[in-house]
């Protein structure tokens, strides 16, 4: 595919984000948040959800407005785009659950700088149609989210010995109290980099 010409939408489209440009196993963007809220199973999902709706709001709109935004204050205006969302976001956590919300922290609001999001945005949805641009932020963000996912469900699993807050492991079960703490998200993040590694030298992951 040519700059700037427009992407047919096709299975790749939404499947590259999954695995061939997967955020955090290929790209390594987003670390910050998949370090921080992965301690658990609905953390993980949380930022997932969220990261991903402000990519497809964010992305649909920028595409829509692509040809309207002067070169020279693109960035400034896709952030202004991005922000509006994360703040809608933010809301709503807020509004649903406090506790959730708690959690997270400053992550929701950071998400204004996440470099997936602005990467799509700048890379992306200012170059395509919205057809493309919404399939495409779908996949980037189902992408972020199951990996996202993989770190939650191992952390949470060894950490706490649960799953989505219920016990898994029998009473006797000694927690891996490292795994919910900092460190455990650098050990299970290796882990993952290392299986997906494997995977993409065997082809089972192109």
């Amino acid at each position: 595919m040519q700059p700037n010409q427009p992407e047919t939408i096709t299975l790749d489209t939404f499947i590259r984000g999954l695995w061939r440009e997967n955020p955090v196993f290929v790209m390594m963007l987003g670390a910050c948040p998949t370090l921080a809220v992965t301690n658990s199973v609905l953390n993980a999902l949380a930022m997932g959800l969220a990261t991903t709706f402000v990519l497809v709001a964010s992305g649909t709109l920028i595409s829509l407005m692509r040809s309207m935004i002067p070169k020279q204050v693109r960035i400034a205006t896709y952030i202004i785009i991005i922000a509006t969302f994360v703040t809608m976001v933010d809301y709503a956590i807020q509004a649903i659950s406090l506790d959730l919300y708690n959690a997270l922290g400053a992550f929701i609001q950071l998400i204004v700088v996440n470099c997936i999001i602005l990467g799509r945005a700048e890379a992306y949805a200012s170059k395509q149609p919205i057809g493309p641009a919404i399939v495409n932020a779908l996949g980037m963000g189902f992408g972020f989210t199951f990996a996202l996912l993989c770190l939650g469900t191992v952390r949470e699993l060894l950490g706490n010995g649960s799953l989505l807050g219920f016990a898994v492991f029998p009473a006797t079960f000694q927690p891996w109290i490292v795994m919910i703490l900092p460190p455990g998200g650098f050990f299970v993040l290796g882990g993952w980099l290392l299986v997906f590694s494997l995977l993409r030298q065997h082809k089972l992951v192109s």
